[in-house]
Formats: C-alpha cells, sequence, structure tokens
C-alpha cells in the first residue's frame, strides 16, 4: 500500500486513546467516498495488533503481527463487506472473494464500491449486500482464541449501510456482547443508512474532507503532477484522493461524463422524445454504480452551471472543456428551477441506489429536466 495516507491527526488521536487504555470496542469511521477512512481503519487495527507498537499510531513493522499485515493475512482481523451471490461460481460470503479483495487493498486502500464491483465480476444490476450469513461465520471465528500476545482481534466491516436487516440484528447481538479483545471498525459513506440500534453501540468519528493543500503537495510529490495543474485538480476534487488522482491521470473518464452531460441537456431542451429515449437506454446498460456517479457529476455541474451566472472566476472549479459548455448552458439554470433541478437530481440518485429500475429512472428524469428547462 503505497498511496499517500492523511489523516495521521484523526489516527493519532486514536493511537493517544488506546496507549491510556481507552480503546472503544466499536468504532465507525463516517465521511465521504474519497477521503481515506478504510485506509485509516487498516492504519489503526494494524496499530492495535502491533507487539511493540509506535506513538503517533505507526505500528513496529518487525513483530508477527505486523509481518501479517503485510499481506493482509492477519489470522486475527475478519474482513466483512459487500459481495453479491454468484451460485455459478459458488460464491456468495466474504470469504469466497479474500484474495480478491486482499488484492485490490494492497493495490489501492482508497478503492470504492465501483472499483470492488469491478474486480468481483458483479452482474452490473445487482447491488451487493452483506448477507445474513455473514454475521454466523463472523461469531463462528471470534469464538477462536486469538493468535497474538495482544489478544486483540479486529472486525474491519466496510459500508456497515450494505448490511441486510437480518444480519444487522444478528451483529447487534456481537456488539452488544462483544468476545474479550475484540474491536470492531466500521467504514460508513452513509452513516444514515446504518440502522440505529448498532449507530448507537459504535464511537461515531466524522473523517473531514482532505484539505486542498495536502492534495496539492501529494499530486506533485507522489505523482509528479506540475504545480498549477495539481492546484486545479485539488480544487475540483472536493477532498477526494481518488477524485483528485483521477482528474489528472484519467481524462478519458472525465470527457465521457462531461458528453454524458452535454447530450442529456441538449436533448432535453431540444425535447426529441425518441432520442431521449435512446440516452435512457444507455445510461440503463452502463452499471448502476457509473450511473450513481454520472448523477453526481450532473448534481454538481448543475451547481456550477447556476454559480456561473454571477461571473465571480474564484468560485470556478470546472475544467476548460466544462466552462466551454457551461458558458452557453448557465442561462437556462437560474432562480426559477435550480432547486427543482437539485432535488430531483438527487432524488434520481437515491432511486439507482436503491435498485429501482435504472430505464425508468433515467427516462422519467430527462423528460423532467425536459420541463424545468423550459421554465
Amino acid at each position: 500500500m503505497n498511496e499517500p495516507f492523511f489523516h495521521r491527526d484523526v489516527l493519532a488521536r486514536l493511537a493517544n486513546e488506546a496507549r491510556q487504555g481507552r480503546v472503544a470496542q466499536g468504532v465507525m469511521l463516517c465521511g465521504p467516498r474519497g477521503t481515506g477512512k478504510l485506509f485509516l481503519a487498516l492504519k489503526y487495527a494494524r496499530y492495535l495488533g502491533c507487539d511493540h507498537p509506535m506513538k503517533e499510531g505507526e505500528a513496529c513493522g518487525m513483530c508477527p503481527s505486523c509481518r501479517w499485515w503485510k499481506a493482509l493475512a492477519h489470522p486475527d482481523v475478519h474482513f466483512v463487506y459487500p459481495v453479491v451471490k454468484d451460485t455459478k461460481r459458488k460464491r456468495e460470503t466474504c470469504d469466497d472473494y479474500l484474495p480478491g479483495w486482499r488484492q485490490m487493498l494492497q493495490e489501492n486502500p482508497y478503492a470504492d464500491l465501483e472499483e470492488w464491483n469491478r474486480r468481483m465480476d458483479a452482474s452490473t444490476n445487482v447491488q451487493p449486500q452483506i448477507y445474513a450469513r455473514e454475521s454466523d461465520l463472523l461469531a463462528r471465528k471470534l469464538s477462536l482464541k486469538a493468535n497474538t500476545e495482544t489478544g486483540r482481534r479486529m472486525v474491519i466491516i466496510w459500508l456497515p449501510e450494505c448490511l441486510h436487516e437480518a444480519c444487522a440484528n444478528k451483529l447487534l447481538k456481537l456488539l452488544e456482547e462483544p468476545p474479550r479483545g475484540t474491536v470492531f471498525l466500521m467504514v460508513s459513506e452513509e452513516p444514515d443508512r446504518v440502522i440505529a440500534t448498532v449507530r448507537s453501540r459504535v464511537q461515531r468519528i466524522d473523517v473531514p474532507p482532505i484539505a486542498e493543500e495536502a492534495l496539492v503537495k501529494e499530486l506533485i510529490q507522489h505523482v509528479g503532477v506540475e504545480p498549477g495543474r495539481a492546484e486545479e485538480a485539488a480544487r475540483r476534487a472536493a477532498g477526494s484522493w481518488p477524485k483528485a488522482l483521477t482528474d489528472v491521470t484519467d481524462d478519458e473518464i472525465h470527457e465521457a461524463m462531461l458528453q454524458d452531460f452535454v447530450s442529456l441537456m441538449r436533448l432535453a431542451w431540444a425535447r426529441r422524445a425518441r432520442e431521449m429515449k435512446t440516452w435512457s437506454e444507455g445510461m440503463a446498460a452502463g452499471g448502476r454504480t457509473r450511473q450513481a456517479a454520472f448523477l453526481a457529476y450532473t448534481g454538481r455541474m448543475l451547481r456550477e452551471s447556476f454559480i456561473s451566472n454571477f461571473h465571480q472566476p474564484e468560485l470556478d472549479y470546472m475544467s476548460q472543456g466544462e466552462q466551454e459548455f457551461v458558458q452557453r448552458f448557465a442561462p437556462f439554470v437560474n432562480e426559477r428551477n435550480v432547486r427543482q433541478l437539485a432535488a430531483l437530481t438527487a432524488e434520481a440518485q437515491e432511486h439507482i441506489e436503491r435498485n429501482v429500475n435504472p430505464r425508468m429512472v433515467f427516462f422519467d428524469y430527462i423528460l423532467k429536466v425536459t420541463v424545468l428547462l423550459k421554465s
């Protein structure tokens, strides 16, 4: 894991509490995508399991626990994460996907659900979940004796908002009466979707977006980006390392998002119904994580378009290509419709994330955008 690590202050605070004997049995790291919450959880878990931990949250790197961590194969660390049941290949639990999970974390500890879906080779329209059987398997694992001197076991639950209700209820029993020495570390992007009884059993820690200055520094030192380009990417990244990295390394993805947005708005304005239907079918074929990402991008571009009407360059977070389109498009996003457009986009994104038929969602969305643009 050679990626830069940003939240050393949060890790140092957790490590200081641990040195004082105040290790919470349940912690939920919350924050937006791309801020490194999972990376932080991995760092903290490694520190807790280390036989000779150092200050500021760093592990020694030499003890048996640290050597296990290098391969992400620590016998006292258990991972729980969303998966897709694949009966053909007999994969239905986290353990069935564990080799791919370890490889992903070693290559990119900032990975998101979209990347994990690709690595699972999951069906594009199936939403990953943490199924009920995982809690039974976890209870069995935690009944075994710890393998290290510290006696600690760590359970890292990535995206607990994906817990199936039956799994969440069983997990609650483990949280209420955790086996001796067990620490639960949850990593959530949507903590309000985690059932209230589970949220009430853990200590919530909000992980803030990464500071622009820190992103600029790492883009220059870690990636070799020239300073001006790094500053532009950091401004647009909204505190996300993957977004900043994508901005400077993958122009094709960014350009595709922009073209989809341009097509959406031009078709909506022209009211070409047949082409609008074709566009919505094309979006529906892209996979739910890609669809949700596009709607999030659309929400940002609508905000940028509205702000552009005030002619204040310091508030401009767009690329040159985005600016060129928005210069002509901005007048159509105004005080009369901006709130409704934002609410409509957020509603469509929520429907996609809740497995509503994407063809219906996108066709309904473009029809309503047509009405609002003409208002």
